[in-house]
């Protein structure tokens, strides 16, 4: 029943998502099953020369910044000098922005803020520049707004998406007049204070008061490491002191504004909480910009192109056709191993089939998983691995009958002894999926996702669809009673007596009129030599007569004195009999 819900509540919330959502009842492909788009960028280094080592950490940046933004199974590699990006399917522009874009974050006084319209200057000619030019106190004194600085930002319209691209002159140690990257306002800033490479760690949430309650508003939470800590408690310190917008520091990432919030306190441990008109997206956003946003490394994209995909189809369908061969073998053994018992690894394998599917389909819609051609290696893997718990379980039934229990008997304790083995297994697989994901790229990555997924996904097939329906149908005549069809018959699998102490054995497959107890037991038999050739292996429902303990031809202590207990009542009623017969005899 908590199954059924689970399955029926993934399914409604995809379907709602198709209804009210970006949701669909198709999982996303990666690029090598759909194409995408293909980025080539030459990195241009802005201090020293561009290594090798530079290189590869541009793209360990640059992976971060495509996963973080959701995007999944992008392929980003080298080739010579250049990088190159494919993102499956059609990305966002934000996320071919973050790909784009050049990865020098600065942070900067605002000295002056405007609407991102251009202002008709009343002057006929520009203002000469004064002749002792004043010399500014600190980054945010407005004597750095010259007359030529304030007619570029009187002429600045940032309507107009050409000044809206970056990657304009950005030099750290002069103001710079430039506009918001969504273009709704334009800023004269002062030189920067602190470079985006002092961020430690940036993430967004709900903001909370000083006691811990949910503002209820997205805020970003911004940690800087110790030099930009102690440059931090300065810019803070004074800018909470000026009127705005001078109180205000600029988020500055490839020469646009990304953000420009106002300092309401000398912040001296270096962890501040940027709030405003956020939503979850684009406080995830700034987070992201933030945390991704520090290379040593400026970028120039050489090409962007629609590539198409480089498995294809046709790869597809092969990998589905190799899960479907499996899927029949393993069928088909199970049919022919365990007869009807096998229907319920067939079973079990369909809501485990079901379950992937959909929570592969939940995983696409929320966070934009891919499904790739290794991630569906995984899945089909994960065929075996599913069905190896079956099999553990029921050889262990099946060892417990043998033994001479009564099917209610052998679920339970077969239960109890295979569910540590399938516990141990799948853990062993979890955890090799988790260290490959973690230490792999690309396409690995892909396979070791959807078999640590598949791992996950047995184990609540196993406990909560398996056991119970072996607790369902032991309940039934056909498998309770061991029908030669149902693959739990105790006389196919070699079923014997066994000793069950005081002298008594315990005959295999009879359950009393409950149903539940382990087995019939009655006093150890000797009418036949122990270990005699003519003894028969008792069955289900079948008579005592010449039944033994074991195949070793030995008994034990109890039986011996059982079989001469059994052997002086035979004698002392033999006796009787007989005297009773010769005082018959004298009366006559």
């Amino acid at each position: 029943m908590t199954l059924a819900v689970l399955i029926l509540a993934l399914f409604a919330s995809i379907f709602a998502g198709t209804k009210w959502s970006d949701a669909s009842t198709t999982p996303g492909l990666a690029l090598d099953l759909e194409g995408g788009t293909q980025i080539i960028l030459t990195p241009v280094a802005t201090e020293g020369k561009v290594t090798d080592e530079t290189i590869t950490q541009a793209i360990n940046v640059i992976r971060q910044r495509v996963d973080s933004s959701g995007v999944t199974e992008a392929e980003i590699t080298s080739q010579g000098n250049n990088i190159v990006v494919g993102l499956p399917g059609t990305p966002s522009d934000e996320t071919l922005d973050l790909v784009r874009k050049s990865a020098q974050m600065r942070f900067r006084p605002v000295l002056t803020v405007g609407a991102p319209t251009p202002v008709e200057s009343t002057e006929t000619e520009t203002p000469a520049e004064p002749e002792t030019p004043v010399t500014p106190a600190n980054p945010s004194d407005l004597a750095q707004i010259t007359p030529a600085i304030q007619a570029e930002f009187d002429a600045l319209d940032c309507t107009d998406p050409a000044n809206l691209t970056g990657g304009l002159g950005d030099d750290p140690d002069a103001p710079l007049v430039t506009c918001a990257d969504d273009g709704t306002a334009k800023y004269i800033l002062g030189p920067v204070e602190i470079e985006g490479t002092e961020i430690s760690n940036a993430s967004s949430g709900m903001g909370t008061t000083a006691q811990g309650v949910s503002t209820g508003q997205w805020v970003v939470n911004l940690e800087f490491n110790k030099a930009g800590t102690e440059a931090f408690e300065v810019v803070t310190d004074r800018l909470f002191s000026l009127p705005a917008p001078q109180n205000a520091f600029a988020l500055v990432l490839d020469g646009l504004v990304i953000s420009a919030p106002s300092a309401n306190a000398v912040i001296t441990d270096g962890k501040a909480e940027i709030s405003g008109s956020f939503t979850r997206e684009s406080a995830a956003l700034l987070a992201n910009q933030l945390n991704f946003g520090s290379l040593p490394l400026t970028f120039e994209v050489q090409s962007e192109q629609q590539i198409s995909a480089t498995l294809g189809s046709e790869q597809l369908e092969k990998g589905l056709i190799a899960g479907a061969i499996g899927l029949l073998l393993v069928v088909i053994y199970s049919l022919f191993q365990y007869r009807a018992l096998g229907l319920v690894t067939v079973a079990s394998l369909g809501i485990a089939a079901v379950l992937t599917f959909g929570v592969i389909l939940l995983l696409s819609w929320t966070i934009g998983y891919r499904l790739s051609l290794p991630g569906v290696a995984g899945i089909i893997v994960a065929i075996g691995i599913t069905a190896d718990s079956f099999i553990v379980y029921f050889e262990r039934i099946r060892d417990e009958l043998r033994d001479g229990r009564t099917l209610n008997s052998a679920v339970e304790k077969g239960w109890d002894r295979a569910r540590r083995t399938i516990l141990a297994s799948d853990a062993v697989n979890f955890l090799a999926a988790v260290v490959l994901y973690f230490l792999a790229v690309g396409g690995v990555r892909g396979f070791a996702f959807t078999l640590g997924l598949t791992t996950l996904i047995d184990l609540i097939v196993v406990f909560m669809f398996t056991h119970p329906v072996m607790q369902l149908l032991a309940r039934t005549k056909f498998f309770a009673n061991g029908h030669p069809a149902s693959g739990l018959d105790p006389r196919r699998l070699g079923a014997t007596t066994r000793y069950a102490g005081r002298g008594r054995v315990a005959r295999p497959g009879t359950q009393d009129a409950s149903g539940t107890s382990d087995a019939a037991v009655t006093d150890a038999p000797v009418d036949e030599p122990f270990g005699s050739p003519t003894r028969e292996k008792v069955g289900a429902g079948a008579s005592l007569s010449g039944a033994t303990t074991g195949d070793s031809g030995r008994m034990t202590i109890a039986e011996r004195r059982a079989a001469a207990r059994r052997a002086a009542q035979d004698s002392g009623s033999t006796t009787d009999s007989s005297t009773e017969g010769d005082k018959n005899e004298e009366n006559r």
